[in-house]
């Protein structure tokens, strides 16, 4: 068993990157900082500059905003002054009504809000906002994580580096490896990891929300219709599919809704929960077989964004899936030598998928990842392991997801420059 202090270190950091969030993180992480930026003006501003980096930029241009019917980051500003409260955090407008609605439709009208990307900067996860108003202007930036208040003194913006600002508890955990996060995950006391049966309350719930109305590509609904039940079948997989790809329609396509995210990104929470539910339910696992595996999930996913970075080039549904994936091989009743199967079965599958934003087709890059995991995880009970003669896997599964963030965070940047110039290029 894990000892009482690592466990406690490893909970605190749980608690800090599985939390809810409303609509897609980094739209919401600039409405958050113009709320904290209007906090401190302590007026409606008259003028809203947002310096941002390229990969924020990138993940908030095509996403809906959530009671809005609207995309991009321009609304998400302007309700971030208008009714935004930085104490919600990443649900930080959650009070929104129709009548705000207006008002920000209104603020838009007068041409109010300038955005730019942010020059001569290396952090991929940057948001300033410069708020003025009669003479006076205040700014507030966010960077490194999507919550993450940093003081505009403070910065080190040529290497990168943020001081931490002394409203942010930053966790000190222990380097993880993925024995210590199956250790973890299945000899904690299960007392100290019941709150992870919330990750199932919200994104199980974003999927029905998905059925009430047409949101994004209907991918979740297409894939329950007798048509695809024709092709599919009325099968674990399709339901899997159906009910993933669902929570992540209803996400995009702006439901007002909160889902339970991990390391900075909803669609990451959504694709580490709901198929490992779905496969729990539909094959009578217990009830503490369901929170280990939905902890084993979530805490593989924090694992391997720590050395990937929030945002990347790569997308995150192949570190969300690779977590599904070893969630529901630990519910197929593997072991650890099973679950490094698993991981290193993802590995050669699904390494170089691109991040070109989030936007309603997440939805199909989901269905590849989570259909890829349950691939994987039946491999790996069949004994069946991609071997280190091939490609990147290495014999050491650690080594094996090493090499997948490598290529991540820095292989893929020339990928990255160019997806941001085709993106910011079209003549849409």
């Amino acid at each position: 068993m894990v000892d009482k202090e690592t466990r406690e270190r490893i909970i605190a950091l749980i608690h800090q990157e599985v939390v809810p969030a409303i609509g897609c993180t980094e739209p919401m992480c600039v409405a958050l900082c113009t709320a904290k930026a209007t906090e401190k003006l302590g007026k409606r501003p008259e003028h809203i500059t947002a310096l941002l980096s390229a990969n924020i930029l990138k993940n908030a241009m095509g996403v809906g905003i959530p009671g809005t019917g609207m995309t991009g980051l321009p609304i998400a500003i302007a309700l971030g002054t208008l009714i935004g409260k930085s104490e919600y955090q990443l649900e930080v407008l959650k009070d929104l009504t129709p009548e705000a609605l207006e008002e920000g439709k209104r603020f838009l009208s007068e041409n109010r809000i300038d955005i730019q990307l942010k020059k001569g900067i290396t952090e991929k996860l940057y948001v300033e906002i410069i708020v003025e108003a009669d003479g006076k202007s205040e700014t507030t930036v966010i960077a490194g994580s999507h919550t993450h208040f940093v003081e505009s003194g403070e910065r080190r913006v040529e290497s990168g580096e943020f001081a931490t600002a002394p409203e942010t508890i930053v966790v000190a955990c222990p380097p993880l490896n993925l024995r210590l996060v199956y250790d973890f995950a299945t000899t904690t006391p299960l007392d100290e990891i019941r709150f992870m049966e919330e990750t199932r309350t919200y994104n199980m719930n974003a999927a029905r929300e998905a059925l009430k109305g047409n949101y994004g590509h209907n991918l979740g609904k297409t894939i329950d219709r007798p048509l695809s039940k024709g092709i599919f079948g009325n099968s674990i997989f399709c339901h899997i599919i159906a009910r993933t790809a669902s929570a992540c329609d209803a996400r995009m396509g702006g439901a007002m809704i909160p889902v339970m995210s991990n390391s900075g990104s909803g669609n990451q929470g959504i694709c580490a929960t709901n198929p490992v539910c779905v496969y729990a339910k539909e094959n009578e696992n217990t009830e503490e077989e369901l929170i280990r595996a939905l902890t084993l999930s979530h805490l593989t996913a924090i694992y391997i964004k720590q050395s990937l970075g929030t945002l990347s080039a790569l997308c995150g549904c192949v570190v969300a899936s690779i977590g599904s994936s070893v969630g529901i091989t630990y519910l197929m009743g593997g072991d650890y030598n099973r679950i490094c199967a698993s991981v290193k079965n993802m590995v050669a599958n699904l390494t170089g998928m691109i991040c070109d934003g989030a936007k309603p087709s997440c939805s199909l890059k989901i269905t590849s990842g989570v259909s890829t995991a349950v691939l994987s995880a039946l491999l790996s009970m069949e004994g069946k392991c991609v071997s280190s003669q091939e490609g990147i896997v290495d014999d050491s599964v650690d080594r094996s997801i090493s090499n997948l963030t490598a290529i991540g965070a820095n292989g893929m940047g020339p990928t990255d420059e160019m997806v941001l110039n085709i993106m910011t290029s079209k003549g849409c």
